[in-house]
């Protein structure tokens, strides 16, 4: 049976979804954007976007206790290419190097908010 899953510490969505669905001993996490939960508008710069992304996604981890190093899949979504370097270098930074999850990175037309990265993410429930 899926459990909803949602953070006070994260932007609460901003259409019919959830921030987080667990079911089948995964945690399927939305799409989050580089804005706090409390701030109506985005980080500037695609590096403080996308640090602020994965906090996000980091609240909503530690609503079921879970933490990064659970995280085995995610989804980087980039308004622009050329921002590949500046974002991977945060991710490398907050996710660490030799444990990241797999990952697919997305070239985009456009972005909820525009936003210049969004990232999703699955982990795995303790």
């Amino acid at each position: 049976m899926k459990e909803i899953i949602e953070s006070p510490n994260a932007p609460p969505p901003i259409g019919p979804y959830s921030q987080a669905v667990a079911n089948a001993g995964l945690l399927f996490m939305s799409g989050q954007v580089g804005r706090q939960h409390n701030v109506a508008t985005l980080e500037a710069g695609v590096a403080e976007q996308t640090r602020q992304a994965i906090r996000n996604l980091q609240a909503v981890l530690a609503e079921r206790g879970l933490a990064l190093a659970d995280v085995v899949k995610t989804t980087v979504f980039l308004l622009d290419m050329d921002d590949f370097g500046a974002m991977n270098a945060i991710y490398i930074e907050m996710f660490g190097e030799d444990a990241a999850p797999a990952r697919s990175t997305i070239g985009v037309a456009r972005l909820p908010l525009d936003a210049l990265v969004e990232i999703d993410a699955i982990a795995v429930l303790r």
